[in-house]
């Protein structure tokens, strides 16, 4: 027995449907376009729109955050505003790299508006710049990462919604509990289905929706370790927890999606190798840290207790 849940993007009397099929499965029928509209000749996507959305709200929690931590804000501005482009560069680079096959020309490697992105590019790209900023500069890093690792999750969760509006990332069919079907002819996620599942009716598994819940608890548990568990006492683990969780998360949920190029490594795909070497990248870093651990560190502030003026 499933549930099919038809939703329609409309006006308020939109039509709801529900079709029983044989299959133990709820099934989520998505409609919608994937674009949004063109000005001056540039595609707004949903995908774009949601991820700058939590662009801006990732910055915003981030900078509260490291104000919390006792940051000064204004370098905590500065150093988002450097992780920006960095996470730019860092998500087409690992994208092109990871799909250089599908490349017909050099150009291609730059267009970005066309779609294609790696969220552990992003990543690693937008902590990395600033982090040769910040050791130019003199910059004490380490709260200020913890601080990034907060905005950083809260950033990709919102994004992730974009994502499932428009089925941007292929997954694998699924008869378990729930699955989605995309019906929009413009929808990446019913071109999906004809190119690796050769039908637009197969139900995937909403693979980033997933991950975005997972996101939100990973947001959860560094509030908790940090407010709660005194893990401010050892500045950069905070940041190292947001990092560990999201690539053993990532790890997992890459089993349940098909487009990832697959690695010299057995069956393990870019993302999930990514994932393994961060994972134990972090292992030196987390002894680094706790060494310069120290007493004088100051305990954080409650969290809205005062505002910094917004730079947004």
């Amino acid at each position: 027995m499933s549930l099919r849940v038809s939703i329609f993007r409309g006006q308020i009397n939109g039509e709801f449907r529900l079709e029983i099929g044989r299959e133990s499965l709820l099934v989520i029928e998505i409609p919608w376009d994937p674009n949004i509209f063109t000005i001056f000749g540039l595609l707004i996507t949903w995908h774009g729109f949601f991820t700058s959305v939590g662009l801006l709200l990732g910055v915003w929690l981030g900078v509260r955050v490291a104000t919390a931590l006792n940051c000064d804000p204004d370098e905590a501005y500065n150093l988002a505003l450097i992780g920006i482009p960095g996470g730019i560069i860092g998500a087409r680079t690992l994208y092109v790299i990871e799909n250089i096959e599908r490349m017909d020309s050099a150009w291609d490697w730059f267009a970005i508006t066309e779609g294609g992105i790696s969220i552990w590019g992003a990543v690693l790209g937008g902590v990395a710049l600033p982090t040769l900023f910040a050791l130019i500069k003199g910059i004490n890093l380490r709260p200020i990462l913890d601080a990034a690792g907060f905005g950083l999750i809260l950033g990709m969760g919102i994004g992730r919604v974009g994502d499932l509006i428009n089925g941007e990332h292929c997954s694998r069919m699924t008869d378990w509990l729930i699955g989605v079907t995309y019906t929009h002819p413009q929808s990446p996620g019913l071109r999906c289905a004809v190119l690796h599942h050769g039908s637009v009716d197969s139900p995937v598994h909403p693979a980033t929706t997933y991950e975005m819940l997972g996101d939100l608890g990973i947001l959860a548990l560094l509030f908790f370790a940090v407010w709660k568990l005194g893990l401010w006492k050892w500045p950069g683990l905070t940041f190292l927890l947001y990092l560990d969780s999201y690539a053993i998360m990532r790890f997992a949920l890459t089993y349940l999606r098909v487009d990832s190029s697959e690695t010299f490594l057995l069956d393990i795909r870019v993302p999930q190798l990514v994932s393994l070497l961060v994972l134990v990248g972090s292992v030196p870093l987390a002894i680094l840290f706790l060494r310069k651990s120290s007493s004088a560190i100051m305990p954080p502030q409650p969290l809205f207790a005062s505002w910094p003026r917004s730079k947004l």
